[in-house]
C-alpha cells in the first residue's frame, strides 16, 4: 500500500509534507512525509493498517518538547493523538483514585485539572511540557516523582494490535521504557489519592515557580542529558567550559548548562551538532559520557 492510499483514506487527518520541526519546543527543523492526527481508537483502527502499509517509520509525535528533527524532508509517518485520546476522568474507589487519562493529554494540564480536583500526587508533571503518551514512553519526571510512581497500566498500539501493559511489562526505568520505535502509548491508568486542592494548588504553584526561576525560557527542548549515576549533567557540563557555549543558531543557556536554545529561524543541524560538541568536551574534560534524554527523527537515527 502506498502513502496515497493513506492519504485518500485519511483526508483531512492526514497532512502531507507537514512542518514537524516547527511543531517541536525547538521551533526548528524539518517536515514529515506524512503527519496522521487520531481523534478516536476508531480512527486507530481505520488507519492504523494503512499507516504500516506506508513502510515508513513511524514517529510518535505528542508535544515534541524533548524531540529532535533534522532539517529538510523526513520520510516518516508521525502520528499525533487528540479528540477523545487526549481526555482525562477520574474516579474514587476504596483505594483512592482511579484516573484515566489519553495518550496525547498535556501533563501540566491533567496536573492542574486533578489537583483542582483534589486530587494528589502528579503535581510534579505540571513541570514536564510533554503528554502522557510521551511520559509513557521515557518515564517521565522530576521534582521528586516520576510516572513509575502512580501508574498502574497503559494501552499500547504496537504493530497494528492493541494491548494493555502492565507495570511489569512497561520496564519503566530512568527516562526509558520498554517502548519501541513505533509504538504508541494510547492512554494510561494512573493511581492517585484524594487530598486537599488547595495544597495540590500550592504545590502547582511552587513548581512553576521554581521552574521559571532555574531553568530558562525560549526554543529549548528541556533537560538535553540524563544525569549520570551520582552526578548532575549540568555540574559536568560546566565543568567542561560549555556553559554558553555557541554553534551557530545554537548555544548552551547561561541560567542552566543542560539546556541548549535554537535561534529564531535556526537550523536543527546546530542544535544536533552542539549537542554532540558538548558531549565529547563532558568526556574530554570529566571521563564521563553523558546520554542525551532526546529523541531524535533523521542524523542518521532510527527514529
Amino acid at each position: 500500500m502506498s502513502t496515497s492510499t493513506l492519504i485518500a483514506l485519511g483526508k483531512d487527518r492526514v497532512q502531507e509534507h507537514a512542518p514537524l520541526g516547527a511543531r517541536t519546543t525547538y521551533r526548528v527543523g524539518g517536515t514529515a512525509r506524512l503527519f496522521v492526527t487520531l481523534s478516536s481508537l476508531a480512527d486507530l483502527e481505520e488507519l492504523g493498517p494503512a499507516i504500516l502499509e506506508c513502510a515508513l517509520p513511524i514517529v510518535a509525535f505528542g508535544n515534541g518538547s524533548n524531540l529532535l528533527v533534522q532539517d529538510g524532508e523526513r520520510e516518516v509517518v508521525a502520528v499525533h493523538l487528540a479528540g477523545e485520546l487526549a481526555e482525562i476522568t477520574w474516579r474514587d474507589d476504596s483505594a483512592g483514585v482511579v484516573v484515566e487519562a489519553g495518550g496525547g493529554l498535556d501533563l501540566p494540564v491533567a496536573a492542574r485539572r486533578l489537583a483542582q480536583a483534589g486530587v494528589t500526587g502528579f503535581e510534579w508533571a505540571v513541570g514536564v511540557p510533554g503528554t502522557i503518551g510521551g511520559a509513557v514512553a521515557m518515564n517521565a519526571g522530576g521534582h521528586g516523582s516520576d510516572l513509575a510512581a502512580s501508574i498502574e497500566t497503559a494501552t499500547i498500539w504496537r504493530r497494528g494490535a492493541v494491548a494493555t501493559w502492565d507495570v511489569s511489562q512497561l520496564g519503566l526505568g530512568y527516562r526509558t521504557s520498554a517502548l519501541e520505535p513505533g509504538d504508541l502509548a494510547l492512554g494510561a491508568r494512573l493511581r492517585l489519592a484524594r487530598g486537599d486542592a488547595r495544597g495540590a494548588q500550592a504545590a502547582i504553584r511552587e513548581v512553576v515557580r521554581w521552574r521559571r526561576e532555574h531553568q530558562p525560557g525560549g526554543a529549548n527542548g528541556g533537560s538535553v542529558f540524563r544525569n549520570p549515576p551520582g552526578d548532575v549533567a549540568a555540574r559536568l557540563i560546566e565543568a567542561a567550559g560549555c556553559k554558553g557555549l555557541r554553534l551557530g543558531s545554537a548555544h548552551v543557556s547561561e541560567k542552566h548548562a543542560n539546556f541548549i536554545l535554537a535561534d529564531e529561524g535556526g537550523r536543527a543541524n546546530d542544535v544536533y551538532q552542539l549537542l554532540n560538541l558538548v558531549r565529547e568536551r563532558v568526556i574530554e574534560r570529566t571521563g564521563v559520557s553523558l546520554v542525551s534524554e532526546h529523541r531524535f527523527v533523521g542524523f542518521g537515527v532510527t527514529p
